[in-house]
């Protein structure tokens, strides 16, 4: 069975409003689970998200979700389960799914059949064991004072070999994560992560929101891109209600897209900088980040552009004076950035620090589902903005998308670099093309349930939203994907085989999600 005959047996066809990526929901039984994703992956395809849903008492039922991307859109595949059976393991096909899985236990109880890592995720032992936040029984405020449990890490033995437990407390502002190296010497023989330690009961907080609100909370899930949360929710939400927003609003919308991308790619420039001793670039760049969001601030009223982007379209607009002030700001940028490229190209230290460090071949990136600017460091050519799915007004501006292979450190520094000034000379042209007319269209109200997807590329790589209501337009079920789950496991892998001091380096230049990954 191909994608085709898939849509064709389940007569479910792949729709999208304009500005929206083509987006197919079937429901299809056990035996096709596994083997569905096992075409996908070899079609090339990717899993975008998995998660669970309560249906009770409404259907009696529980449905699993999975989301893929496949050449015609998003899949999002749905499943009937139950708490006794189950359903079947996808992290054979796809890596990624098996921290999802776990973490879809914690939540809603329901298993993975044949995984072989079975150990809670979320949960931390706080929790009493018939605790699942997800069901519906439960309001998700409960307060439990139980011991926190012994987490099984796996052990490494020989001769020489030790551990060097890092966390889950770190120094300065870092949200908690446990890093657990097994070493010989310096060198890393083994990473193991914990992460999980600020779970915040997002998923839950949804269902208290209505579809014209639910925008706020996406907005705050991971706050370096409540950018493309919020635009991801506000496109799911329109895809529900069939709302299409103006065409100046889509514009605007990817105009804040790509100020917050380069915001993050050059404060992750200096920090990168500073982990490997070059503190002036740390300094230079910074100065650069917060002129930028001060501009920001000025503009949209609000330094990291939150709540900007609102179902219907935009919670702002831009007049003649901030076009010309974006514009001034791009080429002012645009120089200093290139003169800084050229010193760290140029400084051996700082060469000798990234050339080969916390590398990820691309057959590795390929098999573990490495994906946005750390995926296309490491041969993964593929950006949402340039795929067969741009939305617009991506597909009049012709992408050019930054790639390298040899997937280290230096890859990833000079993947930021290009993207930077790629997403310069984009929003010139947003400027210069900008269509005129209202920021807003009203979102509809629902007249039976529903249900939408909203997909954007972040900074980070792509953020996903399924989201279901239902008649009187409440929240049933809003799932949020930071592509760090994704991430997250291949870190683990870059790490090895190089010494304990440049992890800090590693990790900052993958820079992943702890909010975003912990909801």
């Amino acid at each position: 069975m191909d994608i085709e005959a898939l849509v064709a047996r389940y007569a479910v066809p792949f729709t999208a409003l304009p500005g929206m990526a083509p987006v197919c929901t079937a429901d299809v039984g056990a035996q096709d689970w596994l083997h569905i994703a096992s075409i996908i992956r070899a079609e090339g395809g990717r899993l975008l998200s998995l998660w669970g849903t309560d249906k009770r008492p409404l259907a009696d039922q529980w449905i699993m979700s999975a989301a893929y991307c496949v050449a015609e859109g998003v899949l999002w595949l749905r499943l009937v389960v139950s708490e006794q059976d189950g359903y079947p393991d996808l992290s054979g096909v796809f890596p990624g799914a098996l921290r999802m899985q776990r973490a879809a236990f914690d939540l809603l109880g329901l298993r993975a059949n044949g995984a072989d890592d079975l150990r809670p995720w979320i949960q931390h032992g706080r929790w009493p064991k018939d605790y699942f936040p997800l069901r519906q029984p439960f309001s998700g405020q409960e307060q439990f004072n139980s011991p926190l449990e012994n987490y099984a890490f796996v052990t490494v033995a020989g001769d020489g070999v030790h551990e060097i437990a890092v966390g889950p407390i770190h120094a300065g502002i870092i949200e908690p994560g446990h890093f657990r190296f097994s070493v010989v010497g310096e060198k890393v023989l083994r990473l193991e992560q914990r992460l999980g330690y600020t779970h915040k009961g997002v998923d839950k907080l949804f269902t208290q929101r209505q579809l014209a609100n639910g925008y706020q909370l996406a907005g705050r899930i991971s706050g370096d891109s409540t950018v493309a949360f919020a635009w991801a929710y506000c496109m799911a939400a329109e895809a529900a209600t069939a709302c299409q927003i103006p065409p100046r609003a889509q514009w605007l919308r990817a105009l804040l897209l790509e100020r917050e991308r380069i915001a993050n790619h050059l404060g992750d420039l200096g920090a990168i900088g500073n982990d490997a001793g070059f503190v002036l670039g740390q300094a230079q760049f910074t100065m650069l980040k917060e002129e930028w969001v001060r501009l920001n601030a000025q503009l949209f009223g609000h330094r990291f552009m939150m709540d900007r982007i609102i179902p219907g379209g935009t919670a702002m607009d831009l007049d003649a004076d901030g076009v010309n002030l974006i514009m001034a700001q791009c080429e002012y940028i645009e120089t200093k950035v290139q003169a800084l490229r050229l010193i760290y190209e140029e400084h051996a230290g700082l060469q000798d620090r990234f050339i080969s460090s916390g590398r990820v071949l691309p057959k590795l990136a390929a098999e573990l589902g490495l994906c946005g600017l750390a995926g296309r460091a490491s041969g993964q050519a593929w950006d949402l903005r340039s795929s067969d799915h741009a939305i617009a007004p991506y597909t009049a501006l012709n992408l050019r998308m930054a790639t390298h292979r040899d997937g280290d450190v230096a890859a990833r520094v000079y993947v930021r670099f290009e993207e930077i000034i790629e997403s310069l000379r984009l929003l010139r042209e947003m400027l210069r093309q900008l269509p005129y007319g209202a920021v807003t269209a009203a979102l509809p109200e629902p007249v039976t349930d529903g249900v939408g997807a909203g997909w954007v590329e972040g900074w980070r790589g792509a953020v996903f939203v399924a989201l279901e209501h239902d008649a009187q337009g409440n929240i049933l079920r809003c799932h949020c994907h930071d592509p760090s789950w994704q991430n997250w496991p291949v870190l683990e892998h870059a790490i090895m085989g190089n010494i304990v001091p440049d992890f800090p380096l590693i990790n900052k230049s993958f820079n992943l999600s702890y909010s975003g990954h912990d909801l």
